[in-house]
């Protein structure tokens, strides 16, 4: 029978954990923590202990529900009445509300209608007043108060026809006065002399008759005298009142000229106004449209509406790039950048410091974005829409502790036979139900080549396994482990394996793994231990329920009513289905037929399964499945997201790509005048080029993080190549020109493939285990290394005179110590202590002999190159250099 644990016998007798201890410490029961586990004799004394407790505390419980049901019942029963209550005084009050406003409405209708009589009456008298008084003359006015054109030329033609009517009457009666002096001239001179009185009118009767008769031809002659007189005072008159019309009439036009230019400004004037007001309220009504969509818009992607006003800066922007971001000219940044005493250039990037402060002092609120951040997405769910999640559980360690094989026994399959070397090579992904509750579990490499790939399986982790074997202790790679997961703030549940191993010590490694901060519960710390043993099947099912009730601890929830968002935990190239890729749900539904985007590849799911292999349409949060369905291969880690269009998801993962290509064209680094001499030394370094093909993108990641990580001072590991699938005879064409060695993991060429090799000579390299692949490459780096020299010493001679040699100078008789000096060999002559030459010997005798060497105990003469100051006592040491293989 399994023991109980305190917090589970807690929770049956509806207390806390600390009293449930509490009542324990009491009854001298040994439990130290919640998870501290009780014998059965010990659960029955409790339980005979407690009943009186319980008993009480459930009476008094059904008393306080029993209560609290009442006090429930009688406070909504008071609040349906208050609301009742307010409800009817709202509705009254509103019946007044609505009365009143009819009331005032009716008023200021009254009160306008009356207004309006009033004004047009005063306007009526002050209209018939204004015409009574006008004074009535036929002069142009000058200042017309014409209400239309048309009225002013009707006006116009009457004031015309009048002065014309005056005109005739005015010529009539001229006409006439001149007729009458005629007459008075005609009677003096032709006819009978008239009265005194009467010559006037005779005159002008007889000038009017000759006149209109056509008399005689005095008359006819007097006429044509009067007539060119009355014509000049006729046209005189004309003009004088031709040109009054004309300047009456220029004035009154230009008057009318100047009232419509008037009419019309003031009519453009308030059509502008209108038109201006018009263009800024279709303006704020843009504004409010464009920001209502970008709220539906954050709402249908599941953003947080508090960011919205945050903008997010890519890491390394230049100027130009962070004013059209933040949408001001860029002239205001770089004055600002003046002032803070960094000027910059348009094109010239900005560290992140300097974009926060210019943000800040523009008054915007920033985010500078990281490379991995510019392709992850960020979410933010209603907790309304949160539900219960099973756990993610990683489990991770040293090669060979045991991962796999409690995998194996968790899941009753071999999956540790399959690997190869019996060592997990890729990230897994499996399902267990365990008590009606389900654990994903994720199995990560302990190899320290794949320190990548198990920190990236620690990201997406709830929980993590840490599994140390007892008979080996705490080891480099569970080092690496604990430092990832509390990188990545995950709990630690340890995994004490191997316990039935002799010489298994599982309280050495609690006492070991205090030093790193991991301290079992039992001694005061918070990280739960099991002891188990994957291979006899001891300790499992403690180990899962320790592990559930951390997830219970951790409350863990998501939404699973959404777009799918999870990460790629492995890829790999199938011949038969495309690209498979491993993925792990984290937020939302999968279904068969979503558009994603991984990375910078996209697709729609085609097909799904499970961890063991069977189809299925759908997957939730914390499920783990394999898609098919992508254009490409993704890189292991990549964070993927439904999208509801294709097009969307392709826009998204080609501007990636192209972001990638130009990134990677900008890492190429030209030669200026300060990198001139750093690249002519480089140009001394050797370089090894390689093609690496594998069966999944995690492996390639591994293996090239290897690669990175060896010394390359002075021969440089360059990959020219990495895919996924197998070795083909592309591959071996660009190896041949670039003189590369082709990697395979997991792979192997196909037949053309090797066939081109061997006709090219290329060589190809195919591994199962990649701690191999590392051995392999690292002999082939060392033994490019340049040899070492190394100084050995020959012999050593003293010098006991000196004598005269021609055409050599100064020579030295000396006398072998030790050793045996060669004339090939170099040599320093040292005096008192101190080397005073270093360099050849010029000329080597033994007595008059030329010699090749002198051995020890002989004597000789030795002359020195371009060196004449010798003397007795200097001792002559005698070295050659040889150059050894490079081990490291």
């Amino acid at each position: 029978m399994p023991k109980t644990r305190v917090n589970v016998l807690a929770k049956e007798y509806g207390m806390t954990s600390k009293e449930m201890l509490d009542h324990l410490a009491d009854m001298k029961i040994p439990a130290k923590s919640a998870s501290s586990t009780l014998e059965d004799a010990y659960v029955a004394m409790v339980r005979k202990k407690l009943k009186p407790i319980l008993e009480a505390r459930a009476a008094e419980i059904e008393a306080e529900k029993k209560a609290a049901a009442e006090k429930a019942a009688e406070e909504a029963r008071i609040a349906r009445e208050q609301a009742e209550k307010e409800r009817l005084e709202a509705e009254k009050r509103r019946e007044a509300e609505r009365a009143e406003e009819e009331r005032r409405r009716a008023a200021e209708e009254a009160a306008r209608k009356k207004a309006e009589e009033e004004r047009l009456a005063a306007e009526k008298a002050a209209a018939e007043e204004a015409e009574r008084n006008r004074v009535k003359d036929t002069a142009p006015k000058s200042a017309p108060s014409f209400t239309s054109l048309l009225d002013q030329i009707a006006q116009q033609e009457k004031v015309l026809k009048q002065q014309a009517e005056e005109a005739a009457s005015a010529k009539a009666a001229a006409k006439s006065g001149r007729g009458r002096k005629s007459d008075d001239r005609g009677a003096k001179h032709g006819g009978a002399p008239a009265p005194r009185g009467g010559a006037p009118a005779q005159r002008g009767s007889e000038s009017v008759a000759p006149a209109r008769d056509n008399g005689s031809d005095a008359g006819a002659a007097d006429g044509r005298r009067k007539g060119k007189k009355g014509r000049r005072g006729e046209e005189g008159g004309e003009d004088r009142y031709s040109r009054m019309a004309r300047e009456a009439e220029a004035y009154n036009r230009s008057k009318v000229f100047e009232d419509a230019r008037a009419a019309v400004e003031e009519a453009s004037r308030e059509s502008s106004g209108r038109r201006k007001k018009r263009k800024e309220r279709r303006q704020k009504q843009a504004e409010r449209a464009a920001e209502q969509q970008r709220i539906e818009e954050a709402i249908a992607n599941d953003q947080d509406l508090s960011q919205l006003d945050i903008v997010k800066v890519p890491q390394g922007s230049t100027v130009a790039e962070l004013s059209e971001l933040l949408g001001v000219p860029a002239n205001d940044i770089i004055k600002r950048l003046f002032l803070l005493g960094t000027p910059l250039t348009l094109t010239e990037s900005m560290s992140d410091e300097l974009i926060e402060l210019v943000a800040e002092d523009l008054g915007r609120d920033v985010k500078v974005m990281t490379k991995e951040e510019e392709n992850s997405f960020t979410f933010y769910d209603n907790p309304e829409d949160l539900v219960p999640r099973a756990p993610v559980v990683t489990v991770m360690g040293h090669v060979d502790h045991g991962k796999t094989s409690l995998l194996d026994a968790i899941r009753h399959t071999g999956v540790a036979e399959g690997e190869a070397g019996g060592i997990t090579q890729a990230i897994g992904a499996s399902q267990v139900h365990i008590n009606g509750r389900q654990i994903t579990f994720i199995d990560t490499p302990g190899h320290a080549t794949f320190t990548a790939m198990r920190a990236r399986g620690a990201k997406v982790t709830d929980i993590v396994i840490l599994i140390v074997a007892a008979d080996d202790g705490v080891m480099p790679q569970t080092i690496e482990s604990i430092n990832h997961a509390k990188a990545a703030g995950v709990p630690i549940v340890v995994a004490v394996n191997k316990i039935d191993k002799p010489g298994a010590s599982p309280d050495k490694v609690r006492q070991e793994l205090t030093e790193y901060g991991i301290v079992p519960e039992e001694w005061g710390g918070q990280n739960m231990f099991v002891n188990i043993s994957a291979k006899k099947k001891v300790g499992i099912d403690e180990l899962l329920e320790t592990v559930l009730l951390q997830a219970d601890v951790l409350e863990l929830k998501g939404n699973p009513d959404t777009f799918a968002s999870g990460n790629v935990l492995e890829a790999k190239l199938d011949k038969g289905r495309g690209s498979v890729a491993t993925v792990l749900v984290t937020r939302g539904t999968l279904r068969v037929g979503d558009a994603l985007v991984a990375g910078m590849t996209f697709g729609r799911v085609r097909a799904m399964l499970d961890p063991k292999g069977n189809p299925v349409t759908e997957a939730g949060p914390s499920d783990a499945v394999e898609i098919l369905g992508l254009q490409s291969v993704p890189n292991a880690g990549d964070e993927f997201r439904v999208f509801q269009d294709d097009r969307e998801a392709r826009a998204l993962a080609d501007e990636r790509a192209l972001k990638a290509r130009i990134e990677e064209q900008n890492r190429v680094k030209h030669v200026t005048l300060e990198n001139l001499f750093a690249t002519m030394a480089d140009a001394e370094v050797k370089e090894l080029s390689l093609i690496i093909k594998a069966d999944v993108q995690g492996s390639i990641e591994a293996l090239q993080d290897s690669l990175d990580k060896m010394d390359q001072s002075e021969v440089r590991i360059n990959t020219i190549h990495s895919a996924v699938g197998a070795i083909n005879e592309t591959d071996v064409t660009l190896a041949d020109a670039s003189n590369a060695i082709i990697i395979g993991f997991g792979v192997r060429p196909d037949a053309k493939a090797r066939s081109a090799a061997d006709r090219d000579g290329v060589e190809i390299r195919c591994y199962d285990v990649i701690y191999k692949a590392l051995e392999d490459l690292d002999a082939a780096r060392i033994g490019m290394l340049k040899p070492t020299e190394v100084e050995v010493s020959t012999g050593t001679a003293a010098v006991l005179d000196t004598f005269k040699v021609p055409k050599v100078g100064i020579a030295a008789g000396v006398r072998i110590e030790e050793g045996e000096i060669a004339a090939t060999d170099s040599v320093r002559l040292v005096r008192d202590g101190i080397v005073v030459y270093n360099g050849a010997i010029a000329s080597m005798r033994h007595y008059k002999d030329e010699a090749k060497s002198l051995r020890s105990g002989m004597e000789g003469g030795i002359g020195l190159e371009n060196f004449q100051d010798i003397k007795p006592g200097d001792l002559i040491e005698g070295y050659r250099i040889d150059r050894v293989a490079r081990t490291e």
